[in-house]
């Protein structure tokens, strides 16, 4: 059983092995063209190979399963494809950046009624409503989860997003808007919403209740972090209590972009040895040297108490949205890592194959 706290928020096999083969009978050995004597002594040698091949396979020890550092355990994923998706109906659509901010982003509520069991960190898929210059239905689009699986209600029947609705002007100077982000961010209340999935095992929270876990966002890439800090801040569950370290930095380009700022003073209230949170505002801040305050920027400040923390076995790095940020991040490491000794190149690999690496970037 779970239970969600009140909170001050902007919004409301064995099997496989072969088996052994039967040994030849002597009628086999009746068609080699020698002696009986030769004959029975050569059987006796073919069956000794057979059997010593057969026990060789039969002892030889079984692939050890990997198990998962993840909260893995009965994830559902694909349970709704895009020629049957789930049918959902929007609950909540609303616009959580300033009037003034370089683009609007929306977080909006999607009823399931528990059809759609996602975990934190997974993802769903989207279609939008209409069709294409082809006349085909659209393409679904995929968008993190910004809810914990118990979802803004608590009663784990809804599904949140935050998303940012996209407008540009291409190289022949037409506005050009993405078909599903307008879809999403014009929804109104009581509208259908066609809902495929939930898919992804690559953000899913570590098992560990102690971890050190650093999230990096830009943007609505803030989507699964507020999913897992809501689950550690804002709810009570009898097999998960976390205890560990949970620091979030989050890059956006102005102050009036900052998304569930309200959100993240309050876990900071309630928690203050387990959660800390920077932002790194581009277009307004600099650091001492006079350079934009990019997340990577913001990180070099605190880059050898980040090292110390890459270390440590129960440290789990999770990255998500824009792309240029996980070069920046290795420029950093580089050096801190050569001063141990340590290639960073070839240790990011251990980190990702012992899963405290974890990307999810466009």
């Amino acid at each position: 059983m779970a239970a969600v706290t009140a909170a001050a928020v902007s919004i409301p096999s064995p099997s496989s092995l072969p088996t052994a083969k039967a040994s030849p009978s002597p009628a086999h050995c009746l068609f080699l063209p020698c002696t009986a004597r030769t004959t029975r002594a050569r059987c006796l040698l073919l069956r000794a190979q057979v059997s010593t091949t057969d026990a060789a396979a039969v002892t030889a020890p079984p692939k050890k399963e990997k198990i998962s550092k993840k909260q893995d355990e009965g994830v559902v994923t694909n349970k709704y494809r895009p020629k049957e998706p789930y049918v959902g109906k929007c609950l909540l659509n609303t616009k959580i950046t300033a009037d003034d901010a370089p683009g609007e982003t929306w977080h909006m509520v999607f009823s399931t009624e528990g059809e759609v069991p996602y975990r934190e960190g997974q993802s769903i898929g989207v279609i939008a409503d209409g069709v294409d210059k082809n006349g085909k239905p659209h393409k679904l689009r995929l968008y993190s989860i910004a809810s914990s699986a118990l979802g803004d209600f608590g009663d784990s029947k809804t599904v949140s997003l935050c998303v940012k609705r996209l407008v540009y002007t291409n190289d022949q100077g037409e506005i050009v808007k993405g078909v599903c982000s307008n879809f999403l961010c014009d929804l109104k209340p009581g509208s259908d919403v066609n809902i495929t999935g939930p898919v992804g095992k690559e953000m899913l929270m570590p098992k560990d209740p102690n971890a050190n876990i650093i999230m990096l966002a830009t943007g609505t890439g803030i989507a699964p972090f507020r999913s897992f800090l809501w689950k550690m801040f804002f709810e009570k569950h009898d097999d998960y209590k976390f205890n560990g370290l949970s620091w979030l930095f989050l890059g956006v380009p102005t102050s009036s972009s900052l998304l569930y700022k309200e959100e993240f003073d309050k876990m900071k209230t309630n928690a203050p040895e387990n959660f800390r949170v920077d932002y790194a505002v581009s277009r307004e801040q600099t650091n001492t040297l006079g350079e934009k305050m990019y997340i990577q920027t913001r990180m070099a400040e605190y880059k050898e108490e980040l090292w110390e923390l890459l270390k440590k076995e129960n440290t789990y790095v999770y990255m998500c949205g824009l792309k240029g940020m996980e070069k920046g991040i290795d420029d950093i490491m580089v050096s801190l890592a050569a001063k141990d000794g340590i290639d960073w190149a070839e240790y990011k690999k251990q980190l990702k194959k012992g899963e405290q690496w974890n990307v999810e970037v466009y």
